[in-house]
């Protein structure tokens, strides 16, 4: 059974409408079903389209921050390659 919405579910939309290269939106990470189908969809499509939105999103920022990560890594083993004296 449906759990009754007394408010309408806003779209995630943020005005950013262009596609990442996997075809997702960039702004609100929905993909091109979800975002042409979304007046269609019932409440309960609609917050699973959200949930999977955000699931989206904490993927990108992990991914992200694991890049960052490793680009600090691979610096600080230059930086001390580069300090490495072979001193013999």
């Amino acid at each position: 059974m449906e759990q009754l919405e007394f408010f309408e579910i806003p779209s995630p939309c943020i005005g950013v409408c262009q596609t990442d290269a996997r075809g997702y939106c960039k702004g609100c990470l929905r993909s091109r079903e979800e975002r042409f189908n979304w007046l269609n969809f019932s409440d309960a499509q609609k917050n699973e389209v959200i949930r999977l939105c955000k699931q989206r999103h904490r993927r990108r920022r992990l991914a992200l921050l694991k890049a960052k990560k490793t680009a600090i890594l691979e610096e600080r083993a230059a930086a001390t390659q580069s300090l490495d004296f072979d001193i013999e």
